[in-house]
């Protein structure tokens, strides 16, 4: 049995980080907080917007902030799939990154779902003309 896991955290575009040596791990779900340690069974766990914390024997306790994503245990490898994700030594600044980056959209991103939302209406109304027709 292994003592320890693999951590991989995986960004849209690139992999933020590889860990090897991994004694435990802390992730926020809908149910709340949800740990996770070598010899726990294989699990999928949608991830919210919260802090991540691993633990290795080199580095000791460290803590980010993620994105909404999802976690998958397979054995001793973790992966962990988010939007986004910041890396930080103070836990209230990660928090406060949380809170205002995460959890609150920017004002592009509201318009550029607006945008959306306008062409998926539109594409469906015609589509539906079109059967109609």
């Amino acid at each position: 049995m292994t003592t320890q896991m693999n951590l991989k955290i995986l960004l849209p575009f690139q992999v933020y980080a590889e860990k090897t040596g991994v004694s435990r791990l802390v992730v926020e779900t809908l149910a709340g907080s949800f740990g996770l340690w070598p010899h726990r069974l294989d699990c999928v766990a949608a991830l919210v917007p919260g802090i991540l914390a691993y633990e290795t024997e080199t580095e000791g306790e460290v803590w980010l902030a993620v994105d909404e994503g999802v976690l998958v245990k397979a054995g001793p490898d973790v992966l962990v799939s988010v939007r986004r994700a910041i890396g930080g030594k103070d836990l209230g600044l990660l928090r406060e990154a949380v809170e205002q980056d995460f959890l609150t959209l920017d004002e592009q991103e509201q318009s550029v779902r607006a945008v959306m939302t306008k062409l998926e209406t539109g594409i469906l109304r015609r589509f539906a003309d079109f059967q109609h027709d």
